[in-house]
């Protein structure tokens, strides 16, 4: 286990000049005061350094370890679990009293699933390729991290939980799909070494679609043949196909998108770029229209097999495969079921107060 535990800093002169921050509008939500750590004591932080890479984000390891000097810092292993790395911490006699993640939005939601089950507040670090909640909550690095973190500030957000069968709820924090997105997604990180993630993700869609049908579901009873159903935590965007980023941290609602069947030149555009291309795709009249959109605050959802076995579900960035073919044996119809329930303020997060005292 690594630790933050810093040697003696030496003084400098003058004033430490820091990289401008990326400026981040934080989504709507009451800020709430939060315990407070000036140094990093009592605090426990995972940092998954394979989540992703950007050339123009300071190392968070350095910005922890030169501002909180007294936080307890782990770096994942390969194949090591966040969840239960944060769990073990949390069952120690001297337990933290604040977790922290750094990483993607899959570690993210692996350990708001461990601190929301213990009453902990949670760090967020933004450390992965997209960082879709800790945008969200309006921290864009490690500094906004930090320094909500010494001032006690935070918020109070809305999760949902996601179940296959009988099976134990996932905590979702922005998303959940199903359809054809999970082989999309997964094809498109074996590309994306060598061809970057946008011509990554129009290969992998066009791939996937060339030689996939779509998939049937029944939603609430409804059965509809789809090539994608997302599930979006909280409000998002109109006109896009794939709520990814919240605009709400506090709504409690889910935001549903169905991509019906339809055209796969269409299904490949809406599939394979980012939301702000899609829009301009979609003004274009590339992307298919035949986009369904309704809120709603539980979802249940039954999936049929296609080409014999159940297809996975994805989840903040996270393919699921073992859990939907676990629940199948549960369903007397072929397939699995899955319900998505909206929690509201399941979890305490630090970030920048939107409204900070006057002084």
């Amino acid at each position: 286990m690594g630790t933050g535990r810093a040697a003696p800093r030496t003084r400098r002169v003058g004033r430490v000049r820091r990289a401008p921050r990326e400026r981040v509008v934080a989504a709507p939500g009451r800020d709430r005061a939060l315990p407070a750590s000036t140094d990093g004591e009592g605090v426990f932080v995972v940092l998954n350094r394979s989540a992703g890479t950007s050339v123009v984000r300071s190392d968070p390891a350095n910005v922890l370890r030169e501002r909180l000097p007294q936080a307890e810092l782990h770096f994942l292993e390969p194949g090591e679990d966040p969840a239960a790395v944060v769990a073990d911490a949390l069952a120690r006699p001297a337990a933290p009293r604040i977790v922290g993640v750094c990483g993607g939005d899959g570690s993210v939601a692996a350990v708001a699933h461990v601190a929301r089950r213990a009453g902990v507040p949670l760090l967020v670090v933004p450390g992965g390729t997209f960082n879709h909640f800790a945008r969200t909550a309006g921290v864009a690095s490690a500094d906004d991290a930090v320094d909500a973190l010494q001032a006690g500030e935070g918020v109070r957000a809305d999760v949902a939980e996601l179940v296959f069968g009988e099976t134990e709820p996932i905590t979702v924090m922005n998303a959940a799909s199903v359809g054809v997105y999970p082989d999309v997604i997964a094809l498109r990180e074996q590309l994306r070494p060598r061809l970057g993630k946008w011509l990554a993700g129009i290969i992998a869609a066009e791939r996937v679609l060339r030689r996939t049908d779509p998939v049937a579901v029944v939603i609430e009873g409804r059965r509809a043949e789809v090539w994608a159903l997302f599930v979006g935590v909280g409000r998002n965007d109109r006109g896009i196909h794939a709520p990814l980023q919240r605009r709400e941290l506090d709504d409690g609602v889910l935001d549903v998108r169905v991509l019906h069947r339809g055209s796969r030149t269409g299904a490949i555009a809406a599939l394979a770029f980012g939301q702000r291309t899609a829009a301009v795709l979609r003004r274009l009249r590339l992307v298919p229209e035949r986009v369904e959109a309704f809120r709603t605050t539980d979802l249940t959802v039954d999936v049929r097999p296609r080409n014999g076995q159940p297809p996975g579900f994805v989840h903040d960035g996270e393919i699921a495969l073992e859990a939907p073919a676990a629940a199948s044996a549960d369903l007397s119809a072929p397939g699995y079921r899955t319900r998505i329930r909206v929690v509201p303020g399941a979890v305490d997060v630090y970030r920048p107060a939107t409204h900070p005292p006057a002084r």
